[in-house]
């Protein structure tokens, strides 16, 4: 249950932030949770920081694409289990680096090291390298997958699903047009 107290302990949390790194922007969530971007630059610094003040459990590492803007924006969600508060630290990359090679970041696993399995699926479903992650380019859920990462808002679902399979017809089989209408017991 939150009460006032953890809402001051997250406000004097944010405040120890701001003056410590380039906070962009800060949005309360609720009275236990705020999002709050930061420059690349800052966010191992950050993590860091809220590691040894009590955000020992990292609850997810995350992406969005903003294909529009030609950015990443990676999501880094933190939890301190003694006070109920959860603090997400946002950054973008650019989509594509200058020479064309996929976006980097450097790895959070020597803050968090289950954050490996983690930035795999990002990797995997965005194609963010994280350098220093050893594990990071070894293929999680996707086998043999051979095109653009599937969660890029420029992946084609149809285009994909009409070259890699054979396309059937199907009848339908109940309902106004296709036969006896379905009816459960």
């Amino acid at each position: 249950m939150m009460n006032s107290t953890n809402k001051e302990s997250l406000l004097a949390m944010v405040s120890q932030l701001k003056e410590r790194f380039s906070v962009e922007s800060v949005t309360y969530i609720q009275n236990h949770e705020v999002h709050i971007e930061l420059p690349n630059s800052d966010i191992h610094g950050a993590l860091t920081y809220l590691k040894t003040s009590g955000y020992r459990q990292l609850s997810a590492l995350t992406c969005v694409d903003w294909l529009k803007e030609g950015k990443f924006q990676l999501i880094f969600n933190v939890f301190d289990w003694s006070k109920g508060d959860r603090i997400v630290l946002q950054t973008k990359v650019d989509r594509m680096n200058p020479k064309g090679n996929p976006p980097r970041f450097n790895t959070i696993t020597s803050i968090y090291h289950g954050a490996k399995y983690y930035e795999r699926e990002v990797h995997e479903f965005f194609g963010i390298v994280f350098e220093g992650n050893p594990d990071a380019l070894k293929q999680l859920f996707l086998e043999q997958w051979d095109d653009i990462p599937p969660m890029r808002k420029d992946f084609n679902s149809r285009e994909y699903s009409d070259k890699k399979y054979i396309k059937r017809e199907y009848r339908k089989s109940f309902g106004e047009e296709g036969g006896e209408p379905f009816e459960r017991d």
